[in-house]
């Protein structure tokens, strides 16, 4: 869902186009014929302006709120309006200094309450492992509903964070909720015939 901005990407492949509006679309498409076929669903990423390869972990994408409106969101906000995907997977970058796994404006402001997203987010694979600047706690407190691969330092820092309150239970629940949601749409409790 990425723009192609630079030639040098890793990601390039995965995405649609350097326009978003064509991304958006494609993607919309694609979403809808996947889960027309009962079962199974899609995942569209990475939350959000992630388009380079190197320091990806540790980049921060400092941008004006028109040019993230306009250019980084307009695709994932045409295929979330259009076709529902079962879920959205988070960028490893900082945006504007905050990390996109942890960023409540990004996942909960933006996608749930402004674009209706009904599925569940998750982020990309070890993003808490890196340093400090995101967190299991932080991703659950921004909306951010699944922690991949889900590692033990996760699990301890949730535990800490409900001891200490500063991570309310009903914002994890919250979490879970919208993963069992996703698995429920699956065909995964179909009785094989």
């Amino acid at each position: 869902m990425n723009i192609h901005r630079n030639p040098l990407c890793g990601m390039n492949f995965e995405y649609y186009s350097e326009d978003p509006y064509v991304a958006g679309t494609i993607a919309a498409a694609m979403t809808g014929g996947v889960q027309s076929n009962y079962g199974c669903g899609t995942t569209i990423k990475h939350f959000a302006c992630n388009n380079q390869e190197d320091n990806r972990m540790g980049s921060d994408s400092i941008v004006s709120e028109r040019t993230i409106r306009e250019l980084y969101l307009k695709g994932f906000e045409i295929a979330v309006k259009e076709s529902q995907p079962l879920s959205i997977m988070t960028s490893y970058n900082l945006i504007d200094g905050v990390h996109a796994a942890n960023n409540h404006d990004l996942c909960t402001d933006v996608a749930r309450n402004e674009w209706g997203f009904k599925g569940m987010i998750m982020t990309d694979w070890t993003t808490t492992e890196r340093d400090d600047s995101c967190t299991a706690f932080g991703c659950m407190r921004a909306g951010n509903d699944l922690v991949m691969p889900g590692c033990f330092g996760d699990h301890d820092n949730m535990k800490k964070e409900l001891a200490e309150g500063t991570l309310k239970l009903e914002d994890l629940k919250a979490c879970i909720a919208r993963p069992v949601s996703v698995i429920w749409k699956s065909n995964q409790y179909e009785e094989s015939k």
